[in-house]
């Protein structure tokens, strides 16, 4: 019986003295017994019959163990933070001052070119057959120059028969003073047969030319000739793309004369109004035939004078064409 006793005890003393052996190891390999851990919780279980000397004993070599033991963990394996260890400071907002430091000012910007350049388009090139015998007009219009400052040349006129009738070519001087507008001024020259005269006539010109709103191409121009006439000519054109390449070119053009000129059959007022369409076929950007159809119709005074000089008040053409430019 004495001997069933004592190893009764011999166990309980093996079974106190577990703990204290495991957490020390434990410590020895730096790998502490976390408190949820089964060893843990059996370990708290155990020690609740325990004597209380014993208790304190080994919960001061415990913590201290483990506090050692949880230095060397956390050199050695991550530990798993919850989710308000990482967070970071909020972005302060954005001052005047960031903004003048991510965007400075640029210095020494140019905002137009200074280089020279040079366009000649011939927008009509064109033949018809009328009355009075096989005609070939043409109207162009170039610029050389810089974005600010630009020489233009414009010219329209047209041949009867290989006779040069009315033509016109205009040296102007332009000026941008907006995004698409040029102001300009110079010196226009008639040449030609102009009924029975082929004496030139020189104006002085000025007026404005850009694009109007919608990509209308606008162009408003005023004249000053000898013994004090006047003269003035408006002219719109609007392209409407039908395909890539398939375009139709709407223009229209008033003429207005500040006096009379029987001789020119010219009346004051409104004299000719002038609208057309001409659909043309790219090839490519540059050149482009084209058919189109014309109509002029004769106002006011200059109507009068052509009744009585036996001229037709109004006329009409088709026309065949080619359009380039350079």
């Amino acid at each position: 019986m004495k001997t069933l006793e004592a190893v009764l005890w011999l166990a309980l003393a093996a079974a106190w003295s577990r703990p204290v052996v495991s957490q020390a190891q434990h410590a020895a390999h730096g790998q502490p017994a976390t408190p949820h851990s089964p060893t843990a919780q059996s370990d708290e279980s155990t020690q609740q019959p325990q004597q209380r000397g014993v208790q304190v004993e080994h919960s001061q070599m415990d913590h201290s163990q483990m506090r050692h033991s949880q230095i060397g963990a956390s050199q050695v394996e991550p530990t798993h933070a919850g989710p308000t260890s990482n967070l970071r400071d909020p972005i302060p907002p954005v001052t005047d001052a960031d903004r003048a430091a991510a965007f400075p000012p640029l210095k020494d910007h140019h905002k137009h070119g200074t280089s020279l350049n040079a366009f000649w388009l011939t927008d009509q090139l064109e033949g018809t057959n009328t009355d009075e015998g096989r005609e070939v007009a043409w109207e162009g219009i170039g610029w050389m120059g810089s974005d600010i400052n630009r020489l233009w040349l414009r010219t329209k006129g047209h041949v009867l028969d290989e006779s040069l009738q009315r033509t016109r070519v205009e040296v102007l001087y332009g000026r941008a003073f907006h995004r698409w507008w040029d102001a300009v001024v110079g010196v226009r020259r008639d040449f030609g047969d102009i009924d029975g005269d082929d004496t030139p006539r020189t104006w002085a010109a000025f007026g404005v030319q850009g694009l109007a709103l919608y990509k209308f191409e606008v162009s408003a121009t005023g004249y000053v000739g000898e013994r004090g006439k006047t003269a003035a000519i408006l002219e719109a054109e609007y392209d409407m793309l039908l395909t890539n390449r398939l375009i139709a070119n709407w223009s229209v053009e008033a003429d207005w004369f500040g006096q009379s000129d029987p001789e020119e059959v010219i009346g004051a007022g409104l004299s000719t109004v002038e609208a057309g369409v001409r659909l043309r076929y790219e090839i490519t950007r540059q050149i482009a035939p084209y058919i189109g159809f014309e109509h002029e119709w004769s106002l006011g005074k200059t109507a009068d004078l052509r009744g009585l000089s036996n001229q037709s008040r109004s006329d009409y053409r088709w026309v065949v064409g080619l359009r380039f430019w350079f």
